[in-house]
């Protein structure tokens, strides 16, 4: 073995560049995946370039090719709204409702959002999840639904309460209600329509992290 010493350096030195190159490499994955990471929303950041609806009690953002309403434009029945039109007319819509119902728990404010949603929807589960508040994460329930437009315009039949959508009739809209309780134990939902297909996951997923109760 002694004659073979300065091989066996060598052989030893190889492995211990490739180690130290293979450690370099982990190394720069760890901090690009840190990075990347980084760049990640945080539940109640307004993307950048996006709108925002302010209410007493509940802040949130809207994409730029929706237009906030003002007082005299919207329903009295909202807070704040805001409209996605095309050549087709209303083709979506962003609400926000406070103090709605009694409530004495998120259950129940979910339950008389519910209410709101036109008869012969479909309906979906409740699902648990949470939104910003002034200490933390708030819990609050999303609600998905779907319904067919049955005419256009403001009539009883569009499926919105507080401002209808009006597509031609027969159109299919895909409908989420996030409902909760806000820092004064006060009901707020935030209801989001939209033609099936005009509006992305990815921005849908984006107003709902925007949310942030005061």
């Amino acid at each position: 073995m002694s004659s073979n010493d300065g091989k066996t350096r060598d052989k030893t030195a190889r492995p211990a560049g490739r180690t130290a190159l293979a450690t370099a490499s982990a190394a720069l994955a760890t901090l690009l995946l840190a990075a990347g990471c980084g760049t990640e929303a945080k539940s109640g950041t307004v993307p950048e370039g996006w709108g925002t609806l302010r209410t007493p009690a509940v802040t949130v953002a809207h994409p730029p090719a929706f237009k906030a309403q003002g007082a005299a434009e919207r329903s009295k029945y909202n807070a704040a709204a805001a409209t996605l039109a095309d050549d087709s007319g209303t083709i979506g819509m962003i609400t926000v409702q406070l103090d709605f119902t009694d409530a004495d728990s998120v259950e129940e404010a979910a339950i008389g959002a519910e209410a709101g949603v036109a008869l012969g929807s479909t309906l979906g589960k409740q699902e648990e999840i949470t939104v910003s508040g002034p200490d933390g994460d708030e819990e609050a329930r999303r609600i998905n639904f779907e319904f067919t437009q049955k005419d256009s315009g403001a009539g009883s039949g569009a499926g919105t309460p507080g401002g209808a959508l009006d597509p031609k009739a027969g159109t299919r809209v895909d409908g989420v209600i996030i409902a909760g309780l806000d820092a004064g134990d006060k009901t707020f939902a935030v209801r989001i329509d939209a033609v099936k297909g005009k509006l992305g996951a990815g921005d849908l997923k984006k107003i709902i992290d925007s949310i942030t109760v005061e």
